[in-house]
């Protein structure tokens, strides 16, 4: 079984600035990924021309199951909301999205605490704070149906504020009490994988530097393992012509 995550920056490749949908399927074609959590992914956006990017991505793996999960509605740098689940169709959002070649037996979404004002944020160069919004966060768990039976795969997205992203895994890791395993939880948790493994008491099975994309020294982006699932092979944080961020994709098996 093969699990990939990657937080696409909405299609957007650092190269040209564009978004092209040819190219973000082609990427995804080329992760052969079974399980794939995606970040950062737009439906209905003016910027990707009103693509549903999880739409192109189910179609380019071959997905039997495919749930986009918007966090905003709206477009981020512009104005926005939360998002509640009941935007109406053709609504611009923005959020995460779980694609599966195996099927989906049940699946729910976990609305994690947001930061409710503003933040000051340091940037390099910069010698003056800049006060920041965070986007609203979410996750999404599926049981899904794979070559050994069922499990359950939980994906998310985190706030880039230390502390702040450790509550709501916190509260990732409490909606998943009960869970059938193996329980297997992906996506940009933007912290290093050993307090990853901390907040969670879960095993990391994918250790790959992968941000920033063009020379990564940071792994942002996590597979971490509940119950008797291991990896059969070293992970690889995959280059692809768009994102700010490498794919991590990862073999595994029964342990």
């Amino acid at each position: 079984m093969r699990l990939a995550t990657f937080n696409i920056l909405h299609g957007r490749s650092l190269d040209d600035g564009r978004v092209d949908v040819e190219r973000l399927a082609d990427a995804v074609k080329s992760l052969d990924a079974d399980v794939l959590a995606l970040q950062e992914v737009d439906r209905d956006q003016p910027r990707s021309a009103g693509a549903d990017l999880t739409a192109v991505a189910a179609e380019a793996m071959g997905a039997a199951d495919h749930r986009f999960v918007a966090a905003l509605a709206g477009t981020p740098g512009a104005p926005w909301a939360a998002a509640t689940g009941d935007e109406p169709p053709g609504s611009a959002t923005y959020g995460i999205a779980l694609l599966s070649r195996y099927p989906v037996l049940s699946s729910r979404v976990v609305r994690l605490p947001a930061v409710r004002a503003g933040v000051p944020m340091w940037f390099n160069g910069s010698r003056r704070p800049t006060w920041v919004r965070d986007e609203p966060r979410v996750a999404v768990v599926a049981v899904l149906d794979g070559p050994l039976g069922e499990f359950t795969v939980c994906t998310t997205h985190l706030s880039f504020l230390p502390g702040w992203n450790a509550r709501q895994l916190r509260r990732v890791v409490r909606s998943l009490t009960g869970a059938r395993e193996p329980v297997v939880l992906m996506g940009d948790l933007n912290m290093a994988s050993r307090r990853a493994a901390a907040v969670t008491g879960m095993h990391p099975i994918a250790a790959a530097a992968t941000f920033p994309a063009d020379a990564p020294k940071r792994q942002l982006d996590h597979v971490l393992v509940r119950g008797r699932l291991t990896a059969t092979g070293p992970a690889e944080a995959r280059r692809l012509p768009l994102s700010d961020h490498r794919a991590l994709v990862v073999s595994c098996g029964p342990a």
